[in-house]
Formats: structure tokens, sequence, C-alpha cells
């Protein structure tokens, strides 16, 4: 699918609703950027136990790794809502990257991080299933 320059797009969402979306996006941020404190915070001056048991340090590692693995992902949701933020601020955001129509509000409210919409990201799908992605 080729791309639709976006320049031809007219902006489809208002002030308020931007000003709505870049607040929900912020506020999201700090409260992954929040837990995350929380986690470093716990796993650098939380629990000094020592496990004699090599069943009881292995659960710890497993629930570590499980923690920081979620730290992750979330960690790459922060730069994607930043990169929305940012679509926001140039006046992209709501427009779809591949047709250059509008995402539907209720897509928006569901996964403010898309830049399809759901036409689009149907086909997307479909062609990632027959290529066996």
């Amino acid at each position: 699918m080729a791309a639709v320059s976006k320049t031809t797009a007219k902006p489809s969402m208002t002030p308020e609703k931007a000003a709505f979306f870049r607040h929900m996006l912020s506020q999201k941020i700090n409260e992954l950027l929040d837990e995350a404190g929380k986690t470093v915070s716990e796993m650098t001056y939380g629990t000094k136990e020592n496990y004699p048991d090599p069943n009881d340090r292995a659960s710890l590692e497993s629930d570590r790794n499980f923690e920081l693995r979620i730290r992750d992902r979330e960690r790459k949701l922060i730069l994607k809502m930043q990169e929305a933020i940012k679509r926001i601020d140039d006046g992209e955001f709501g427009i779809c990257d591949v047709c250059a129509g509008p995402i539907s509000e209720k897509r928006l409210m569901a996964r403010p991080v898309t830049t399809l919409c759901i036409d689009c990201k149907m086909k997307q799908e479909k062609m990632e299933k027959l290529k066996g992605e």
C-alpha cells in the first residue's frame, strides 16, 4: 500500500478534542513512569533477603524477569504515546497514514497511539496473515 500525502488531508479534530487526547496521553505516560519508578525502587532498595532455597531464588528471578518484560513493553508504549502527542502538535493526529482519511474517535479512544483507520488496519492484518507474518 502506498501512503497518501498527509498534506492533502484536512484536520478532522477540533482543538478541544486534540487537547483532550493530549491530556489523556500525558496522564497515561505519567502513570507508566510512576510505575516504572516504583519497580526500580523495589528492585534497588526492596527486600535484600537471601533465599537459601534454590527454588525460592529461581521464583524471585522469574518474577523479576517478568516485571522487567512488562516495563519494557510499557517503555515502548510510552514512545508511541510521545509520537502521538507529536502528531497532535503537528496537526496529524487522527489522520490515517495510509489513506489520509480520518481515524474514528471511537478507535482513537480505544487505541490513541494508532496511525491507521480501521479499514487500513484490517487490510494490513489480512496481508500479514496471507504472508504468514
